[in-house]
């Protein structure tokens, strides 16, 4: 099964409630991203962020240049419904990470749930290269060293953070 498949089918088959990651408010998140006092009109993107409700938390503190990926259209078509109105003010890219090509950089890269995932040396590079290219801050979560080997039912590279 692809990885595209393969989360379709998570986003198909549960609910937020049903996995492990749902946040109801990403308090983590924010607090890093307030740090960072951007204003409301730096270019913000959201990796991996199909379901997550960090774009709720930008939409309701009124940022205006907002962007979330997934590879997923399941996840972001449940993001948009549970929007409403307000999903029409988010640049939502369904994308897998690996083939992503920035039009734009980004005052403010987020990526709370992909980097980890990556688990070829090829991967991890073109990902490092196309942040260093397209981000001026970034904050990136990742599984420490001696947590779990898989994720969601797929291996995950805690390890590799080293190489940003």
């Amino acid at each position: 099964m692809s990885t595209k498949s393969h989360w379709e089918k998570i986003y198909t088959e549960k609910s937020p409630q049903e996995v492990s990651w749902t946040q109801e408010t990403p308090v983590t998140s924010i607090e890093f991203f307030e740090d960072f006092k951007l204003n409301k009109t730096s270019p913000i993107i959201d990796i991996g962020g199909g379901e997550s409700k960090f774009v709720d938390y930008l939409l309701d503190n009124e940022y205006q240049n907002i962007s979330v990926l997934d590879i997923s259209e399941s996840a972001i078509k449940r993001a948009k419904e549970r929007l409403g109105k307000k999903s029409e003010n988010v640049d939502w890219i369904v994308c897998d990470i690996n083939e992503f090509n920035p039009t734009q950089k980004y005052a403010f890269w987020h990526d709370r749930a992909v980097f980890h995932f990556l688990t070829s040396k090829i991967e991890i590079k073109r990902y490092v290269e196309t942040v260093k290219l397209n981000a001026e801050a970034f904050v990136i979560g990742t599984f420490s060293t001696s947590g779990p080997k898989k994720c969601s039912g797929l291996d995950i590279s805690p390890s590799m953070m080293k190489n940003l």
